[in-house]
């Protein structure tokens, strides 16, 4: 697995994990995330992760405008990746950047 898809696949778990910790908080009546912190992490690459737990933990599915902002945030991703790809750029790999010679 390659160090970006690493950093990706930490990013969602960590996304996933502060859902379940504000869901946790939340039936606890302890300090919940803030949802700005929860839609920072989706908007870093980790919205797979913050649907995932959505659905998972059926946590903050009715909120809005968290949920529109939450779906909004993946497309845009989607989008962008998709642009990407149909560009025929390489997806990031190791993180080694290739030096052209003059």
């Amino acid at each position: 697995m390659t160090q970006a898809a690493l950093l990706l696949a930490a990013l969602n778990l960590w996304t996933f994990a502060s859902f379940w910790h504000d869901k946790r908080q939340a039936i606890n009546g302890g300090r919940r995330v803030p949802e700005g912190r929860l839609l920072l992490l989706a908007a870093l690459g980790g919205s797979p992760g913050a649907l995932a737990a959505r659905q998972l933990l059926r946590h903050k599915t009715r909120k809005q405008p968290f949920a529109a902002l939450l779906w909004l945030i993946a497309l845009v991703q989607l989008g962008l990746l998709g642009g990407w790809i149909w560009a025929g750029m390489p997806l990031p790999s190791s993180g080694v950047v290739a030096q052209v010679s003059a």
